[in-house]
């Protein structure tokens, strides 16, 4: 039986795949912040989930994740799908601040306990849910794209020192564009919304095909292809706004 960890599964897209990867057969320990939610996932099957409540911005999420593995029975898969997002045009520096204690610092936590992990057992396979706003910065979520960017740059560093060690561990960058999640419920308007039950059937693709890098969905792809060729000098000029 395949074995999975996913951080941040108490809701959103790390709540969806959780479910399909259950119907699928796997062993998987969910964490998040929410017990409630936790437990709310774990009825569903309660022999096939383990849950923790963990909080990847304090200090000891990595001794938690540990945990977490042990008492679910091991790790062949680790899906980081915790994070925040804001539009601060205004740059409150508590919501910036905030978004980069989850978005870098768990961030960080997260994937070098698994890595470290995947490193000791000899094999494994690290998935994180990026985005596509860290194609380019973007000026109505400064750290939200900022972080979104360190997070993709941060794998592509993971995956070249497995390879200097000779370490097989597998690496996807999941990037999706606007999903229908609580993150978004703002009352503004998205252009593109996608449903997060679409979104996490692509991901459980994705992270079967052991794609490196995987934009969701075909849309976006382009999108994400024509902002890496706009220059910054027009990039600047662009008036990407969401009301």
């Amino acid at each position: 039986m395949k074995k999975a960890i996913i951080i941040g599964a108490t809701s959103g897209l790390g709540f969806e795949v959780a479910k399909l990867l259950v119907e699928q057969g796997w062993q998987i320990g969910i964490a998040g912040r929410r017990e409630s939610n936790l437990a709310e996932l774990k009825s569903l099957m309660p022999d096939k989930i383990t849950t923790l409540v963990m909080d990847v911005t304090c200090d000891d999420a990595s001794d938690k994740l540990e945990k977490l593995i042990e008492k679910n029975g091991g790790m062949d898969l680790f899906l980081l799908s915790s994070g925040v997002g804001y539009q601060n045009m205004n740059l409150d520096i508590e919501t910036e601040l905030k978004t980069v204690r989850t978005n870098a610092d768990g961030f960080v936590r997260m994937t070098t306990s698994a890595y470290k992990y995947f490193k000791n057992k000899g094999n494994g396979h690290i998935a994180v849910i990026s985005s596509i706003a860290g194609t380019k910065g973007m000026g109505i979520a400064p750290a939200y794209s900022a972080t979104k960017r360190f997070q993709s740059t941060y794998i592509d560093a993971l995956e070249q020192l497995a390879h200097m060690s000779k370490i097989n561990i597998h690496f996807t960058d999941i990037r999706p564009g606007f999903v229908k999640t609580a993150i978004l419920d703002d009352n503004k308007h998205y252009p593109l919304l996608m449903q997060p039950q679409k979104v996490a059937k692509n991901i459980i693709k994705a992270i079967q095909k052991k794609k490196r890098v995987a934009i969701i969905d075909w849309k976006y792809r382009f999108i994400a292809a024509g902002w890496q060729l706009i220059p910054r000098s027009i990039w600047k000029r662009l008036p990407v706004k969401n009301n």
